[in-house]
């Protein structure tokens, strides 16, 4: 708030804040399944095993089958295209805050085609037609073959794959633009709520969430951007207005109106010297966080617990950030102990055999090798695996 001197805390403060608001510090129970990718802000799952697992680590007694019953059969889990255009996990009943929260990337994208095109009724009334389309679970090749045969459009192959897919991918033609679907599912969510459906043989499916999701609640687009970003700072404070904008995907004068709405309810901290803000209803809370007994948590792929800010050297130290933060955008695997990355870690499944092997950045201590064993093997539960194996080093 505008006047206060910031309140001074420390990086072991805003750890254990930290593990704490995302459920590593102690695991939620099972019944708070649904709940917990919310309190994270998200469970990145662009690899939906990712997704999956950064679950386990947070829910005391999940299972891999119960986040798929979850997602597909009791639909309190869905997953959807969120922040920053990629998918999450999501709790269905705030699945509106996520995606209206981050629309404006969908609508930059919309603005731009609508340029190109030449025509905003053109636009318009294709993803009319989408949105129709989605009515029930279709593949993007339901969705190109019934854009052509019921409505007319014609289509054309073009290679667009992306990350070095030289695939050709079926592409609409409206106006002087041809549109991919994955194109068409990425600008519609400017308007409409989608999300995945069950796979049809091995291809996803896309579906309007009012069709999908059991009482369907909906939000309009700025109440859902102020839900969203304190959905971000409770999980990812302190954090400055540029983390949030780079977490979201915004362009900073977006960032900038959206944080200035709930700007009043926000106050700055000094962390060792670095600035950044949280929620003023989450300041005693950080005040008062440490870590009673050392937190060793295995955190899969693309975590959400190290990809809610700019820089992470509060996460990992320079001589080992490029092995967490790898190039082309992929993050490790992590061993996290209090909050802080002390290796990185694979696993490999065959059948029931589980092998988990750790790489640390330096010597474990006794404890800590003991928590990873303890780790590895009830990650061995939840995937099911009755043979587990730790190899450190």
């Amino acid at each position: 708030m505008p006047g206060r001197a910031p309140t001074r805390v420390s990086w072991k403060q805003v750890a254990a804040f930290r593990l704490s608001r995302h459920r590593l510090s102690e695991r939620a129970p099972l019944a708070a399944l649904s709940s917990v990718p919310g309190d994270m802000a998200g469970a990145q799952a662009q690899v939906l095993l990712a997704g999956q697992m950064s679950i386990w680590p947070r829910v005391k007694g999940a299972r891999l089958r119960d986040v798929d019953s979850a997602l597909w059969k009791e639909r309190t889990l869905v997953r959807a295209w969120g922040m920053r255009g990629t998918m999450f996990l999501l709790p269905s009943d705030d699945l509106s805050v996520f995606v209206r929260g981050s629309a404006r990337r969908a609508a930059y994208n919309l603005n731009w085609a609508i340029r190109h095109a030449g025509s905003k009724q053109d636009i318009d009334k294709l993803l009319d037609r989408v949105a129709e389309i989605l009515e029930e679970p279709r593949t993007r090749t339901d969705l190109a073959q019934m854009l052509t045969e019921s409505h007319g459009y014609k289509l054309k192959s073009k290679i667009s794959g992306g990350w070095g897919d030289k695939r050709r991918v079926a592409h609409v033609k409206v106006g002087a633009l041809s549109l991919s679907m994955g194109f068409l599912f990425h600008i519609i969510r400017a308007r409409d709520v989608i999300c995945s459906g069950p796979n049809k043989g091995t291809e996803a499916t896309y579906i309007r969430a009012d069709k999908w999701i059991h009482d369907w609640k909906d939000v309009s687009q700025e109440k859902a951007e102020r839900e969203l970003l304190v959905k971000y700072l409770k999980a990812h404070g302190p954090a400055t207005i540029n983390d949030f904008a780079i977490w979201e995907g915004l362009y900073m004068k977006d960032a900038k109106d959206i944080w200035s709405k709930e700007a009043e309810n926000i106050v700055e901290v000094d962390m060792d010297g670095s600035k950044a803000s949280i929620l003023e209803s989450d300041l005693s809370e950080l005040e008062s966080a440490k870590v009673d007994e050392t937190v060793v948590r295995l955190v899969p792929y693309f975590d959400s617990f190290l990809l809610g800010h700019k820089y992470h050297l509060n996460i990992v130290d320079e001589k080992n950030r490029k092995k967490v933060y790898r190039s082309q955008g992929w993050v490790s695997p992590v061993l996290l102990v209090d909050g802080r990355a002390q290796g990185v870690w694979s696993h490999a499944q065959k059948k029931n055999d589980l092998e988990v092997h750790v790489t640390p950045f330096s010597k474990l201590s006794g404890q800590v090798s003991e928590r990873v064993k303890e780790e590895a093997s009830d990650l061995g539960r939840f995937l099911e695996c009755s043979n587990v194996k730790t190899v450190i080093g």
